[in-house]
């Protein structure tokens, strides 16, 4: 099996209300070296159904997007 890259961490929530999700992910933040590197994600009904490594290069893929592409703060 490959070894999994740090810059490929991801956290997967499911069944958490937006607030509870929020708390996880600044608490995650708050004790990783590199929180910037680690990319979230809940459930939705679409992703739900993919398999696994479809869900994280998925989820990677739009983390980097976003890292590379900030939506602007106008």
């Amino acid at each position: 099996m490959e070894e999994e890259k740090k810059d490929e961490r991801m956290v997967l929530l499911h069944g958490f209300n937006n607030q509870e999700a929020v708390a996880i992910m600044r608490a995650v933040k708050s004790v990783i070296e590199d929180p910037q590197g680690v990319a979230f994600s809940v459930t939705t009904p679409t992703n739900i159904q993919w398999q696994v490594g479809q869900l994280i290069r998925e989820v990677r893929e739009e983390h980097e997007y976003m890292k590379e592409n900030p939506p602007s703060t106008k």
